[in-house]
C-alpha cells in the first residue's frame, strides 16, 4: 500500500470515529437534557412542556383529555394522493381533537406540506375521508373549505406587500361580509357599518400580536417576523375552527420564536380553536404540541405525545439514518 493510499485511510478512519465520537456525546447530552426536563417539567426557550393528558379514543388515535367527550374537529381517514405513478400520501389517518395543538413532523420531502393541500382543497386526494366538524369535505372547493373553518399560513410569507396592514387583515375577513352589493355600490347605510366593524374587528385581532399601532403600515416594509405574524393574524380574520401554520418558526432568531410559542398557545385559548403545524424547530414541537404525528415518505410511522415520539427508534432511524451495530 503507497504511503499516499495509507495516509487517506487513516484520515477516513479518523474521521468516522470523530463522527462516532460526536454522535455518542450528542446522544449523551440529549439523554441527560431530557433527564433535567423530566425533572423540573421546563423545555428549551425556558417553557414548560404540554403537561396535557392524552387519552385513547375508539378509533385508535389520541386526544386531549379535555376534548374526549367532544367530536374532533378533523379527521382523515386512509387519506392518500398520487401524481402520476408517485404515490406522495398514503394511508394517512389522524384525528386531531376540538382544542389540541397538534404537531406533524418528519423530514425534508416527507409530504408534509402535501397533507396541508389535501386539507385546504388546493389538491383533490385520490382517495380517503377527509372530516371537518363533521361534515366531509368532498367536493368542497379552497374558498369553501375556508368557510367551513380551515385556513392557513405558508413556508414563504404571501401577503399584499402594497397593502397596509390593516388591509391586509381585512382581506382574511372576506368570508363573513354582510353587505350586499347594491349597498356597496351605493354607499347605503349599511355599507358604512360594516365598514366599522371590519376596522373594528381587524385592530382587535391585530392586537392579538401587540401590532394595532402597524395599522396603517405597508405590509411589505414590515420587518420579517411582523410579517410573519401579520400573516397569522390574516389567518385569525377567517373566524377558523383548524389553524394550519406551515413552519411558522422559519427565519426566526430565538427571542421571536420563544414569543411565537407563547403566542401560539395564547390563540388556542383565547379563540378556543384546534391549531395543526408543521415545523422543523424541534424545541418549538416539543414544547407546546400536545399530540405529533410523523411522516416519512409520504406515511405516517408514529403519533404519541412529544415524549413518545422523542424515544421512538423509528422517528430516530428516519431523522438520523440506520446506525450500525455497536455504534
Amino acid at each position: 500500500m503507497s504511503r499516499d493510499v495509507k495516509g487517506t485511510y487513516k484520515a477516513q478512519s479518523s474521521r468516522k470515529e470523530e463522527v462516532k465520537g460526536t454522535y455518542k456525546a450528542q446522544s449523551a447530552a440529549a439523554s441527560r437534557r431530557k433527564t433535567s426536563d423530566a425533572d423540573t417539567g421546563a423545555g428549551t426557550h425556558g417553557h414548560r412542556r404540554p403537561t396535557t393528558r392524552m387519552v385513547p379514543v375508539p378509533s385508535e388515535s389520541i386526544v386531549p383529555e379535555r376534548d374526549v367527550d367532544k367530536s374532533p374537529i378533523l379527521e382523515c381517514r386512509h387519506l392518500g394522493i398520487d401524481f402520476g405513478g408517485l404515490r406522495a400520501v398514503d394511508d394517512f389517518n389522524l384525528m386531531i381533537g376540538r382544542t389540541e395543538i397538534a404537531g406533524l413532523i418528519g423530514p425534508n420531502g416527507a409530504g408534509k406540506t402535501t397533507v396541508f393541500n389535501l386539507l385546504t382543497k388546493v389538491y383533490a386526494p385520490t382517495r380517503g375521508t377527509i372530516m371537518l366538524d363533521g361534515v366531509d369535505t368532498a367536493g368542497m372547493d379552497t374558498p369553501k373549505v375556508s368557510q367551513a373553518g380551515i385556513a392557513r399560513t405558508f413556508q414563504n410569507i404571501r401577503l399584499f406587500d402594497s397593502l397596509t396592514v390593516e388591509d391586509n387583515v381585512r382581506i382574511g375577513l372576506h368570508n363573513q361580509i354582510k353587505c350586499g352589493m347594491w349597498s356597496g355600490m351605493l354607499r347605503l347605510p349599511r355599507h358604512w357599518v360594516s365598514e366599522k366593524e371590519f376596522h373594528d374587528r381587524s385592530l382587535e385581532l391585530l392586537d392579538v400580536f401587540h401590532m394595532a399601532d402597524n395599522a396603517n403600515d405597508i405590509a411589505g416594509s414590515l420587518p420579517y417576523g411582523a410579517q410573519r405574524r401579520l400573516e397569522i393574524v390574516r389567518a385569525l380574520a377567517t373566524n377558523p375552527k383548524l389553524l394550519l401554520l406551515d413552519e411558522p418558526a422559519a427565519g426566526m432568531n430565538p427571542s421571536e420564536t420563544s414569543e411565537l410559542m407563547d403566542n401560539i398557545v395564547r390563540i388556542r385559548d383565547m379563540f378556543n380553536i384546534a391549531i395543526l403545524l408543521i415545523e422543523h424547530d424541534m424545541d418549538l414541537v416539543m414544547g407546546i404540541c400536545e399530540g405529533i404525528a410523523v411522516l416519512n415518505f409520504g406515511k405516517i410511522i408514529a403519533k404519541g405525545t412529544p415524549h413518545d415520539i422523542q424515544n421512538n427508534p423509528q422517528v430516530i432511524e428516519a431523522y438520523l439514518g440506520k446506525q450500525d451495530e455497536g455504534e
